[in-house]
């Protein structure tokens, strides 16, 4: 059945090391009008209001960097994704980096409390650090610690004073819901980038990764009917989509954390149309271009482009 598109614009990119990501959402809608594409005049068109005034000041947080603006993203996202899913909308999310996308995971909890909700983490990194195991402090590495509600204190590397603690947990129960995914509902694809503690937790939740070498080997349709079986028992189903899955060399070094031997922009934009048909899949995020890094002249965003495209004309047929 035909859905309502939503594009929710969150230009906040607090949580990267790199600067340039909040230019992403504008960079691919840049590459629709140098396209003739009229995919942002043709469904409705949101923006949440960004934080990035935090990059002007240091931050207090040394192993949570600028937590307490991705408080404020965190509980706008709540509110917005929340509101156009109540709606009975489908909500596509632009995002700069990925460090909200806990804030959108919190929204999709709001509008659906007793639904279980399945997660499909598409990116070269785990992002399940906490503010006790991360080496850099950037929280684009921890949003799926937040949707879980752990803390990871068996790896545990840092000292982590109070403050920041406080703000974590305010983190993780944004929404007032908590945890909000369980760890055997989430399968990543196309993982390659992890630390030592993140591979621990990983093995101890046991959640499955479904590597490029298994995309290459096996084909699409035997990792989407995987994705399939380890959610089965999901009442719903979010899409986090970082381009840096993607393979640099494929496509661009335009994002924050390029990563070599990633996914084919034709994998990825399979993957994603398939995702896209299921009927249990209700939120999708796209996250981490940066056309201040792309030395191919926004291609990023026009592979990106072309992949939002399919989406949205798979969500609207």
């Amino acid at each position: 059945m035909s859905k309502n598109v939503v594009f929710l614009i969150n230009k906040s990119e607090i949580t990267a090391g790199t600067r340039g990501a909040s230019l992403g959402p504008d960079a691919i809608m840049t590459a629709a009008r140098k396209k003739g594409s009229y995919i942002f005049g043709e469904n409705e068109v949101q923006k949440i209001l960004n934080v990035n005034n935090f990059l002007d000041k240091p931050t207090q947080f040394p192993f949570a960097k600028r937590i307490d603006g991705l408080l404020n993203v965190y509980n706008e996202l709540n509110t917005k994704v929340s509101e156009i899913l109540n709606n009975q909308s489908f909500p596509i999310l632009l995002a700069a980096d990925h460090g909200s996308a806990g804030g959108t995971i919190a929204g999709i909890k709001s509008a659906f409390p007793q639904k279980r909700l399945g997660v499909v983490w598409i990116d070269a990194h785990a992002d399940i650090h906490t503010p006790y195991t991360t080496p850099s402090g950037n929280m684009h590495g921890m949003p799926l610690a937040t949707a879980l509600n752990i803390d990871n204190l068996e790896c545990k590397t840092n000292e982590v004073d109070e403050e920041t603690v406080s703000f974590w947990n305010q983190l993780k129960q944004v929404g007032n819901i908590t945890p909000k995914v369980k760890p055997e509902d989430i399968v990543y694809i196309g993982v390659r980038d992890t630390e030592a503690q993140e591979n621990a937790i990983m093995d101890r939740l046991d959640i499955k990764n479904c590597q490029v070498s298994e995309v290459r080997s096996k084909g699409v349709s035997e990792i989407i009917k995987i994705v399939d079986e380890r959610l089965k028992d999901c009442d719903i189903i979010y899409v986090s989509f970082d381009v840096d899955s993607m393979d640099p060399d494929l496509t661009s070094h335009g994002t924050g954390t390029p990563v070599d031997d990633g996914l084919t922009p034709q994998e990825a934009r399979e993957i994603l149309i398939a995702l896209a048909k299921n009927p249990k899949t209700i939120c999708i995020e796209v996250v981490e271009v940066n056309p201040c890094l792309d030395e191919k002249e926004n291609t990023m965003a026009e592979i990106t482009l072309d992949i939002v495209e399919a989406i949205t004309q798979t969500i609207k047929t």
